[in-house]
């Protein structure tokens, strides 16, 4: 008879845990792109998110029904938001800041749907959350700094576009062309580190203290911190934005 597996130290749950692994790989022009968990819980979440906008706006009615008025809520808020800071160029805008908001807020509150195991039940999987991965918030954090540069250019023109490296003074040449680079590496970094630092600390948690204390401090580690981090990726990206088109 084969023995028992040995249970995990901390450290090799914690390994397990961060870890974003290979779900297959595809084979083009003698390449091989590995496509990782991250990549394929990207793709649920972009199918649930069309799926609930499909089914929130085929029957909109002038005297709407409750999720009509949540859908519609949520709309305004993301277009006051985006006039308040934008001006009268928030049209362009705010269904490109309100995707990248509720996406990042799916994205973050997922793993609160994950199966859970105990008593000898293993889920048959485990949902974490998509920003743990740098892969994916630096592609977040690289389709705002091409927006920005896009938007600059539109608006400023290519010549206003390199005139504004040496604004205020000649001497910024060689230090605003640096915003370029250290703007989306924020952007990237600060989304990254609070996700996976707070997805550790409950792993920790619940490894330690696994029947009363995860869902306490799940209300600050999973949600609070998921919706806060949403909500500051999404407001600098509309800051980095208005200075562009000013």
């Amino acid at each position: 008879m084969s023995q028992a597996a040995a249970p995990m130290s901390i450290g090799e749950r914690m390994s397990e845990a961060i870890a974003v692994k290979p779900v297959f790989a595809v084979h083009l022009f003698g390449q091989t792109v590995t496509v990782t968990d991250t990549v394929v819980a990207t793709w649920a979440v972009m199918a649930f998110l069309a799926l609930v906008a499909w089914l929130a706006t085929r029957r909109l009615k002038d005297i709407p029904s409750k999720p009509q008025i949540l859908v519609e809520a949520f709309v305004g808020f993301v277009n006051r938001i985006a006039e308040e800071n934008l001006g009268h160029h928030w049209r362009s805008y705010a269904a490109f800041l309100g995707t990248i908001f509720i996406f990042l807020i799916v994205a973050n509150l997922a793993p609160l749907v994950s199966p859970v195991g105990g008593f000898g039940f293993e889920p048959p999987f485990v949902i974490r959350p998509l920003t743990r991965d740098i892969n994916i918030t630096a592609a977040f954090a690289i389709v705002v700094i091409l927006t920005v540069i896009i938007s600059s250019v539109r608006y400023k023109g290519f010549g206003g576009f390199l005139k504004s490296f040496a604004q205020p003074k000649a001497i910024m040449i060689f230090f605003n062309p640096m915003e370029y680079v250290i703007k989306p590496l924020s952007l990237a970094l600060r989304l990254f580190g609070n996700i996976l630092g707070a997805y550790i600390i409950m792993q920790l948690i619940e490894a330690v203290m696994p029947v009363v204390m995860p869902p306490i401090f799940a209300l600050y580690f999973d949600i609070f911190d998921g919706l806060i981090q949403a909500v500051v990726f999404s407001f600098l990206s509309t800051i980095y934005i208005a200075e562009a088109i000013e």
